[in-house]
């Protein structure tokens, strides 16, 4: 079967399938969106500096629970309904099936990162921001966390079990992958845990691309994302073949 029609397919049915499931759109949509609006109107005359800070970590969350959510919701449905005991089944390889399903987990992560961006541009100047950086950081963020999501919902057979999982993760690393919270000013025992999150290096990254306080070389945060990413997803096919095929 055709690599592209094969991939195609899958993103497309999952598109239209599970984007509006009741679950992704309050753990997914709104409360991202939510948790923005209350972090900018949580003081009514913040200074434009403070608003520039929060963005990083806003869009970082974004992804992070955009992404994950939409797993936990494809992942569990497919599972439920066998349909991708069917996939199995068909002349594609598992490569190509993993990529097609977190492809549209990874565009709607991407989209709802820029969700802060849109409030923000009504009450500050965005001039002076790395849009290159941000894109590229805001585009290996979408993946990594997709990734993790899979890992975790590929573990779960219903929908709440997977986003119960899952938080079990995302509220930890919201503050251990310095979105929030600097990692210097973390307990020290803490750290090692901060640099084993791929949050943490795109955190850095959009830090560096918005307010330019990132603490690590752009190429290293870069390095990192990528050498996670590609861990996670060898790790999501062994888990797969090993949860649903053995």
């Amino acid at each position: 079967m055709n690599f592209w029609i094969a991939f195609w397919n899958i993103l497309k049915k999952d598109i239209k399938n599970y984007y509006l499931k009741p679950p992704n759109i309050s753990w997914g949509i709104i409360f991202p969106l939510s948790w923005t609006l209350m972090q900018f109107i949580r003081t009514p005359q913040a200074q434009s500096i403070s608003i520039r800070e929060l963005l990083p970590g806003l869009m970082g969350m974004s992804i992070l629970f955009g992404t994950t959510s939409m797993l936990a919701v494809t992942i569990t449905f497919e599972r439920r309904g066998r349909s991708f005991d069917r996939l199995l089944l068909a002349p594609i390889s598992m490569a190509t099936m993993v990529l097609a399903k977190i492809s549209g987990a990874i565009l709607f992560g991407a989209v709802i990162a820029f969700s802060p961006v849109l409030f923000a541009a009504f009450l500050i100047d965005l001039s002076g921001i790395n849009w290159g950086i941000a894109i590229i950081s805001i585009l290996l963020m979408a993946v990594t966390s997709t990734l993790l999501g899979l890992a975790i919902a590929v573990s779960s057979k219903e929908v709440f079990e997977a986003q119960t999982y899952s938080n079990f993760f995302r509220f930890p690393m919201l503050f251990l992958s310095g979105l929030f919270l600097p990692i210097e000013k973390l307990p020290v025992f803490l750290r090692p845990i901060s640099y084993c999150l791929p949050l943490t290096y795109g955190a850095d990254m959009l830090n560096a691309a918005i307010t330019h306080t990132g603490h690590m070389n752009v190429c290293f945060d870069f390095t990192g994302l990528i050498g996670l990413g590609v861990l996670l997803f060898h790790y999501c096919q062994l888990n797969i073949k090993r949860k649903w095929i053995l």
